[in-house]
């Protein structure tokens, strides 16, 4: 319960930031609308909203991308036996790291299931072609079948929202931590930031509540340190994390490949691309800005860029990025140390309640959402590696309810991976056959599988399941 004492000064920081208004409706309140409204209050920074009005307002966007962008070294997909070597000597630097228990696996899974016709955390909607087991449960199996394999503990990391916290939770709590020791996996929140009209002013949605967005994938890092997971990873030694999205499919959790050529350079952070599949192919691209390495939004891409070729007829920026990186720990505590990942406007329509308490849905964009973007860190990274995989392989993204990157066509690229390993393996399997799942605990890669089946004796029948 609130004291009056409290109210006063929060009322007076409030007011000496221009956002008084967000106690107009106090005395209305109930105890507990009160207390629900103090809670969030003691939340704000408000010297930073005044740092982002001064800085953002009245722009019509970031002016981040300036200057002229430029090709920057990717690594391919290993094709001919040099590239083979490398990638091998890659893994097996990656594959020490691992067992060494150096590694950390971060998770961004913050998000709805509201775009899939789901309600509930995103990480609860089911994609296994034939068990449905959920985006969590096929990620928490992967970390199980590494550990394993490398005999080493990899804590995980999941960073979760105000909205979906309580319930990511319980899920995991009600699956017993699908077989995880409980000890190893470490829940924490994003961080929220209030919204901004054309004057800088905050939005009241209620009479006991400001409006307040997720402050952005790049709040991750705020976020690690905000809740001491920053000290829990230096306190097990971990060296670099392995940072991935919730909802692709085919995420190769802590790949050794990826860790090893990261790792071979020292560097602070390194991310993961694909090859575009056309030039409108709405995924940032990979380059380099006034001679820094950065990600550059499809949008902010000019016609030109998106076009531009090489003499091979290759496009001149291919390298897609699909939000899978590695951190060194130290980079990420100088980033958060020193603030460094800029914010980024998008303008929206936000429902808000007028001076009489009336709730207003505007039909135009009336105010500014402020986000960070991970990738930003890219800029500060004195070393980095771009590395390029099969998409076929290694991405799958479940975004919409229906068509493109739904939860239809990841289905079918999982099945279609799993047939891709029983081929590897020397399984002969009809091009349009029917459902295929192997179960990571089972076999995490084609290699284990070869270890793990005899081809000749492998009777196929669909729905086939491999567990």
């Amino acid at each position: 319960m609130v004291n009056d004492n409290m109210v006063k000064q929060l009322r007076e920081k409030a007011i000496e930031a221009g956002q008084g208004h967000i106690f107009r409706f106090w005395d209305e309140l109930s105890q507990q609308s009160q207390d629900r409204l103090v809670q969030q209050v003691q939340s704000i920074d408000f010297e930073l909203l005044n740092k982002l009005k001064k800085e953002y307002l009245g722009e019509t966007q970031n002016n981040l991308f300036q200057g002229g962008l430029e090709p920057t070294y990717i690594i391919p997909v290993p094709v001919t036996d040099q590239q083979k070597r490398e990638a091998g000597e890659a893994k097996q630097i990656g594959e020490e790291l691992l067992s060494r228990g150096k590694v950390a696996a971060l998770l961004v899974a913050g998000g709805q299931g509201s775009r899939l016709g789901f309600e509930g955390p995103k990480g609860i909607f089911k994609v296994g072609p034939i068990s449905q087991k959920s985006l969590f449960q096929l990620h928490a199996e992967k970390i199980a079948a590494l550990q394993k394999k490398y005999a080493a503990t990899i804590p995980w990391f999941i960073m979760t929202s105000e909205t979906n916290h309580n319930e990511t939770v319980a899920y995991f709590q009600q699956n017993k931590f699908f077989n995880l020791n409980e000890e190893d996996i470490y829940f924490f929140k994003q961080g929220m930031i209030p919204a901004l009209d054309a004057s800088g002013k905050v939005f009241l949605d209620e009479k006991d509540h400001v409006f307040s967005n997720p402050n952005g994938h790049g709040g991750t890092l705020n976020a690690l340190w905000a809740n001491g997971c920053i000290d829990e990873m230096k306190k097990r030694g971990i060296e670099e994390i392995f940072y991935f999205q919730i909802d692709n499919v085919l995420i190769k959790i802590c790949d050794p490949c990826f860790l090893g050529y990261h790792r071979q350079k020292s560097a602070d952070m390194s991310a993961k691309v694909v090859s575009k599949n056309d030039p409108n192919e709405k995924v940032g691209v990979v380059g380099r800005l006034n001679g820094k390495l950065t990600v550059v939004e499809y949008s902010d891409l000019s016609e030109a860029d998106k076009e531009a070729r090489n003499a091979d007829g290759s496009l001149k920026f291919r390298g897609g990025s699909i939000a899978i990186h590695v951190f060194n720990l130290q980079f990420i505590e100088n980033e958060i140390s020193e603030a460094k990942l800029p914010y980024h406007l998008a303008h929206k329509k936000i429902n808000y309640l007028d001076s009489d308490g009336n709730l207003i849905k505007p039909d135009q964009p009336n105010g500014y959402k402020f986000e960070m973007f991970i990738f930003d860190a890219l800029q500060d990274a004195k070393e980095a590696v771009i590395m390029e995989v099969n998409r076929k392989a290694e991405f799958s993204p479940v975004k919409n309810k229906e068509g493109i990157d739904s939860a239809e066509t990841a289905r079918q690229d999982l099945i279609n991976y799993f047939a891709d390993m029983l081929r590897q393996a020397g399984v002969d399997i009809p091009a349009n056959g029917g459902s295929i799942e192997i179960d990571a605990c089972f076999a995490l890669d084609e290699e284990e599988l070869k270890r793990k089946i005899d081809p000749a004796q492998l009777k196929v029948e669909f729905p086939l399941y491999l567990q």
